[in-house]
């Protein structure tokens, strides 16, 4: 067992939240990144108003109590994308996206070296099962791209670990006899799984290869399932599938992009504020375009899929969420309910049940040999999603990590392991 500061950290960079795990005995494995909290939100916000940049919650928030400027959120999601070489403006600066990367993952590794009073030169940094589904070239491409980010902000060696991997590694460190674990990460962008043998005596052991029986992955996590409620039940206030007197229905391309939180900043544009002045003369119900309008002039869409976001996350504890268009429809309040939720979600859920599925062959057991299920990640409180996988692991129990903590602390172990 590790008895020294190990050399290395891990990095979880999420599409949502991210954390950098370090083992060093008798402290506390997750790092505190914000104040004292050990998650550091993925968002960045750039003030116009004082020129300033924040990150997290600290960013979010400056955002939520109307700071004009400009908030970039899902920075993962970037990777493997057209986008990564794309250029946006901010507060009249052109700005790369592989550089406001750079400028988060920089901040993780600075915060990190604060928290510790040490530089780290080595790293493992997570990554998911496939950051890019069926295109091998293009999940080998943000790696690279990855890997690329992180020697420009001072790494000098670093490697790689799927996140449920990592996971794995973290529920290990609990067990007193040897199990098969189904390893269900459900994070912001994507659900990874892995079957994988753990015990004590396993893991003690350098190689761990022959352990991983299984892995898989699909490109949907929870951001997705935020977008599918958009959608289905907040979009069409806002006019989404509204008929025109021309007998055309409103454009779709507006509504994707805002129940998209990385394209949501693409709705601003002058170009689009003309053409929905200009659909809104031929709408039948103009009222549902004014409430777009307002959305666009007030540049309310980041803050309108925070409140779809907290309806959600409410939704997985109880039947019903309200829903305020406060912030540019005054007064106005809407209640979402879980059946909504679960009928928007419905191909989500199936999508994961299947990647789930093909698992079981991959790895050669039969579904009975599972003895438990690790559910890990922001999204794996969703009840549907829940109550799919265990279906198909009838003998499995279902264990709770730390829905934030998991991959993290799993990567120091990694880390450690590897770099000393």
């Amino acid at each position: 067992m590790h008895v020294s500061p190990a050399r290395a950290c891990g990095i979880d960079f999420g599409t949502s939240n991210s954390t950098v795990g370090w083992l060093n005995p008798g402290r506390p494995t997750l790092l505190a990144l914000e104040d004292d909290k050990v998650t550091l939100p993925s968002v960045v916000f750039f003030n116009a108003e004082e020129d300033s940049v924040s990150f997290g919650r600290a960013g979010l928030g400056q955002y939520l109590d109307g700071y004009e400027g400009r908030l970039m959120r899902s920075l993962k999601s970037l990777l493997g994308s057209s986008l990564i070489d794309g250029r946006t403006e901010v507060n009249g600066r052109a700005i790369v996206f592989r550089d406001l990367l750079k400028e988060f993952i920089g901040t993780l590794k600075s915060r990190a070296e604060a928290q510790t009073g040490r530089r780290f030169d080595e790293a493992v940094f997570g990554r998911p099962v496939f950051f890019v589904d069926d295109n091998p070239a293009a999940d080998q491409l943000a790696e690279s791209t990855l890997g690329d980010i992180a020697r420009a902000i001072g790494f000098r060696d670093i490697s790689f670990q799927f996140e449920p991997i990592a996971a794995a590694y973290h529920y290990e460190t609990s067990l007193h006899h040897e199990e098969i674990v189904l390893i269900a990460d459900i994070g912001g962008g994507t659900s990874d799984f892995s079957i994988v043998r753990l015990s004590p005596e396993r893991a003690k052991q350098a190689d761990r290869r022959s352990d991983v029986l299984a892995n898989g992955g699909v490109h949907i996590g929870g951001t997705d399932f935020d977008r599918q409620l958009s959608l289905s039940s907040v979009m069409p206030l806002l006019g989404y599938r509204s008929a025109l007197k021309s007998g055309r229905e409103m454009p779709a391309s507006l509504y994707f992009n805002l129940a998209t939180w990385h394209t949501i900043n693409f709705a601003y544009t002058r170009q689009v504020w003309a053409e929905q002045q200009r659909l809104y003369i031929d709408a039948l119900e103009p009222e549902r375009l004014e409430r777009l309008l307002a959305l666009i002039e007030h540049k309310a869409g980041h803050w309108l899929a925070h409140q779809i976001e907290q309806a959600k996350i409410a939704l997985s504890d109880q039947d019903s969420a309200p829903l305020t268009l406060e912030a540019f429809s005054p007064g106005e309040m809407h209640t979402l309910s879980r059946l909504e939720f679960e009928l928007a979600s419905t191909q989500l859920v199936e999508k994961v049940e299947t990647t789930v599925a093909r698992l079981l062959p991959q790895a050669g057991i039969a579904a009975d040999r599972i003895d438990s299920i690790f559910f890990t990640g922001g999204s794996s409180g969703i009840p549907a999603l829940r109550q799919r996988i265990a279906a198909q692991l009838p003998k499995a129990r279902a264990v709770e990590g730390d829905l934030f903590g998991s991959i993290g602390a799993g990567l120091a172990v990694d880390a450690a392991r590897r770099f000393g």
